[in-house]
């Protein structure tokens, strides 16, 4: 059974810093390419990050570029994000995918 777990959330003021991390069983995660997304209160899911299994290539949205950086641990099919410089903004449920799926999230709360 495919399986990703995220953990690593909480309550961070502004200007703080969270890491989050994916644990991934059920699959090979070297095959496979892998990312955050996150929901905000009345909001659309949006795209964070990504990271390529092949190459390392990454994405970030505009919105967290510079603050964000994704990483991944193949030996322990562990993904990271590692997030500096957090907004109010940043505040939503964090969400890991790959191979077709979703963890249960790990809710981030930015206070002002």
């Amino acid at each position: 059974e495919v399986q990703l777990v995220e953990s690593g959330g909480g309550l961070v003021q502004a200007g703080g810093s969270l890491r989050l991390s994916c644990a991934a069983s059920g699959f090979t995660f070297d095959d496979y390419a892998i990312g955050w997304f996150r929901q905000a209160p009345a909001k659309e899911r949006e795209g964070v990050s990504c990271i390529s299994n092949t190459n390392g290539d990454t994405y970030y949205a505009d919105s967290v570029k510079g603050r964000f950086t994704i990483s991944r641990d193949n030996a322990k099919s562990t993904m990271y994000l590692q997030m500096n410089s957090l907004k109010p903004d940043d505040t939503a449920v964090y969400y890991c995918t790959g191979r077709n799926a979703w963890g249960q999230g790990t809710q981030v709360t930015v206070s002002s």
